[in-house]
C-alpha cells in the first residue's frame, strides 16, 4: 500500500500514424488510446490512484491533460474500474461517448456533447469510424442491485484496420461467435489479470483462457491488459505475463503476441 508506484509518463504521440496503420497506447489497467491516420479514441480511461481500498501500482502512461480532442470515448461496462468518472471529466470527444444500454444516466453529466448506449451486435457509424458492442461473460453493476446494465466489448474499425477490445470477461463460448461474425480482426486487447478473484466469482480469464479466446477470435495479433495496475487477483503480480508467455511458447504463436509499456504506442 505504501510503495510508491513504479513506470513512468510519457509524451503521447500527437503525430497521426501513416494510412493503413494502427497506433496502440496502453494508459494501464484496461484503458487505451488508439489512434488511427484520421481518427482517435480511448477506452476505458482511469487515471485514478485508487479503486476502494487498493492503490494503483503503475503509473498511468500518459498524462491525462496531454491527450488531444478525440473522436470518441468507449467505456466497455460501469464497474468503477472502468467507468472512472474524474477521468472521463477531462477527456474531450467531438462525438461524445459510447457505453452499453443501462449506462447512459452515469455519464450524461461529464460534459461530452452526446451520449450513445449501444446494445450487443449493434453498430454505430461516425463518418469512417465503425464501432461495433461485442458480448462477454461479466457483469455490469455498478452497485449493489444495480443489475440493469449491459457490458461487453467493442470491435473499431477504421481505414481498414481493426482493434478488439475485449472488455472484462472470463472464458465462454461467445468468442467463436465474434470470431464468425467479425473475421479478420488484426489486434485483440485481451484481459489476462484478476483471475485469482476474492470473491471467487468466474469474470476473469487467466492468461491461458486469454490466449485461448485469442485463437477463437483469430486476430492477427494480442496485445494484454487488465494486469500490473490495480492488484484486483491475489494472483503474484508478475505471474500473468509469465503464464501468457509460456502458453504462447508452448502453442508456437510467441510472435503474435505484443507485451505493452505503459506509455509507449505499438503500430500494427
Amino acid at each position: 500500500m505504501f510503495r510508491r508506484p513504479g513506470g513512468e509518463e510519457q509524451s503521447p504521440m500527437l503525430n497521426s500514424p501513416e494510412p493503413g496503420k494502427v497506433r496502440v497506447t496502453w494508459v494501464g489497467h484496461a484503458g487505451f488510446y488508439i489512434q488511427f491516420a484520421d481518427h482517435a479514441l480511448m477506452v476505458d480511461p482511469n487515471w485514478a490512484n485508487w479503486h476502494g481500498f487498493v492503490r494503483r501500482q503503475r503509473r498511468p502512461g500518459l498524462p491525462l491533460r496531454d491527450i488531444p480532442e478525440l473522436d470518441l470515448v468507449l467505456v466497455t461496462h460501469a464497474h468503477f474500474d472502468h467507468l472512472h468518472k474524474p477521468s472521463l471529466k477531462v477527456l474531450q470527444a467531438r462525438e461524445g461517448i459510447v457505453v452499453p444500454r443501462g449506462s447512459g444516466s452515469l455519464v450524461k453529466r461529464l460534459g461530452f456533447p452526446s451520449v450513445h448506449e449501444m446494445k450487443i451486435w449493434d453498430r454505430v457509424e461516425f463518418d469512417e469510424l465503425h464501432i461495433t458492442h461485442t458480448p462477454s461473460h461479466h457483469w455490469g453493476a455498478r452497485y449493489l442491485h444495480d443489475t440493469h446494465r449491459d457490458y461487453g466489448g467493442y470491435l473499431i474499425e477504421a481505414a481498414g484496420k481493426s482493434v478488439f477490445h475485449c472488455g472484462d470477461s472470463a472464458w465462454f463460448d461467445g468468442f467463436g461467435e465474434i470470431g464468425r461474425r467479425l473475421p479478420d480482426i488484426d489486434v485483440a486487447l485481451m484481459p489476462i489479470g484478476a483471475y485469482e478473484a476474492p470473491s471467487g466469482r468466474d469474470v476473469h480469464m487467466n492468461p491461458e483462457e486469454a490466449v485461448r479466446a485469442f485463437a477463437e477470435i483469430g486476430a492477427k495479433v494480442m496485445i494484454p491488459m487488465h494486469y500490473g495496475t490495480f492488484p484486483l487477483g491475489n494472483e503474484p503480480p508478475e505471474e500473468p505475463v509469465d503464464r501468457l508467455l509460456q502458453e504462447a511458447d508452448r502453442l508456437g504463436i510467441s510472435e503474435r503476441i505484443l507485451i505493452p509499456e505503459e506509455g509507449v504506442g505499438i503500430e500494427w
